[in-house]
C-alpha cells in the first residue's frame, strides 16, 4: 500500500455516518491491515472534526451488540494495528469504535506531534459526543494502550466521563517514559535549536512479524520524534502526578519486560490515584501489549473476558 493511495483516502474521507457502508478504498485499507470484518459486522469509516483536526474514526457493529468498546492507540500507532483487539471484542458481541489520534494514522495534524496533551482530551470528547447520537449499547468500556492509556488516566482523574461507563482498561499505560530524567536533560540541551529527532525503532514486542511489519511495510508509521511532543509530555506529567485521587478501579495490564515506560513508577502512581486497581502482570511481555505474542495475548484476553463478565 503506497502513500499516494493513503493520501487520496484521507482526502476523500466522508463525514462519519454509522449507516454508510465502507467504499472500495476504505475496504482496501482495512484489508491491508487485517481489520476488515465486513463479512460478520457492519463497518464504517469516516471523519469527525475536533479542535481543528479531522479525526479518522471507524466503527464495527455486530447485530444485537451487548456493549461498546472504545479503544485509544499508543504513540506512533494507529487503529489499523489493533486487529487482535477488535477481533476479541467482536467475538464477545461488543460494538467497537477506534480513532486515530491527531498526527497519527489517517487523522490530520503534524506527524506524531501535539502542542498540549489536553488536545487529546478534545479529540476524545468529539468522538464520545458523536457516539452518543449513534445509540450504541452500554455499558461503554474504554481501553487505552500506552499513550492511549495516559489519555484515559487523565479522563478518569479530571472527567467528564460517559454516563454509562463500564470498565476502563489501561494497557502498559504511560505516566513517565523510561529514563525520563535523562530525557529531560537532553531536552534542555537541545534548547530551541532542534525541532525533531529521527525515530529509533525498538523491540517492544515479542511478535517478530509485527515488528517487521511496522519497520518495513506500514506506510502510516511516523519516522520522527518531534521535540514539541516531548515538551507537551513534560507539561502533562505534573498534571497527572499532582491530581487528586479519584474513586475508580481501572483494570491495568502491564508487561514486566517493558522497556518503553517506567512501569514500576507508573504503577505506584496509579495505585495512589485510584482505589485498588485490578492488576495483571505479564512477566515476559514487553510494551506493545496489543501486538504482543499469541501466548501473552491469550493470557490477558482471558483475564479481560473474566473481568467483563463474559462466558469462556
Amino acid at each position: 500500500m503506497d502513500q499516494a493511495f493513503l493520501d487520496l483516502l484521507v482526502e476523500n474521507l466522508p463525514e462519519l455516518e454509522p449507516d454508510r457502508a465502507c467504499d472500495e478504498a476504505a475496504l482496501r485499507y482495512a484489508n491491508y491491515y487485517g481489520i476488515d470484518f465486513t463479512r460478520h459486522v457492519s463497518q464504517h469509516l469516516g471523519r469527525v472534526h475536533a479542535d481543528g483536526f479531522d479525526l479518522a474514526v471507524q466503527i464495527w457493529r455486530p447485530e444485537r451488540a451487548v456493549s461498546t468498546l472504545f479503544f485509544l492507540h499508543g504513540y506512533y500507532d494507529h487503529m489499523g494495528l489493533y486487529k487482535h483487539l477488535i477481533r476479541w471484542a467482536l467475538g464477545h458481541r461488543m460494538a467497537v469504535i477506534g480513532f486515530d489520534l491527531p498526527g497519527h494514522g489517517l487523522s490530520s495534524g503534524e506527524r506524531a506531534s501535539i502542542d498540549c496533551f489536553t488536545r487529546y482530551q478534545s479529540a476524545l470528547d468529539a468522538v464520545l459526543e458523536q457516539a452518543a447520537s449513534w445509540r450504541l449499547p452500554g455499558p461503554w468500556h474504554l481501553l487505552g494502550q500506552s499513550t492511549g492509556g495516559a489519555i484515559l488516566i487523565d479522563r478518569l482523574l479530571n472527567g467528564p466521563l460517559p454516563e454509562d461507563l463500564g470498565q476502563t482498561i489501561l494497557m502498559a499505560p504511560l505516566v513517565r517514559p523510561r529514563q525520563w530524567g535523562m530525557s529531560q536533560v537532553s531536552l534542555r540541551l537541545l534548547g530551541g535549536f532542534v525541532q525533531q529527532l529521527g525515530r529509533r525503532f525498538t523491540a517492544n514486542s515479542t511478535d517478530e512479524e509485527f515488528l517487521a511489519f511496522i519497520r518495513e511495510r506500514d506506510p502510516l508509521q511516523p519516522m520522527v520524534l518531534p521535540v514539541a511532543w516531548v515538551q507537551a509530555l513534560e507539561q502533562w506529567i505534573p498534571r497527572i502526578e499532582g491530581a487528586a485521587p479519584a474513586a475508580y478501579r481501572p483494570l491495568i495490564i502491564q508487561g514486566q519486560q517493558d522497556g518503553t515506560v517506567d512501569w514500576q513508577h507508573n504503577i505506584r502512581v496509579l495505585q495512589d490515584k485510584f482505589e485498588q486497581p485490578e492488576l495483571l502482570y505479564l512477566p515476559r511481555a514487553r510494551h506493545h501489549l496489543v501486538n504482543e505474542g499469541k501466548v501473552h495475548r491469550k493470557q490477558y484476553f482471558d483475564w479481560l473476558s473474566q473481568q467483563l463478565g463474559f462466558k469462556p
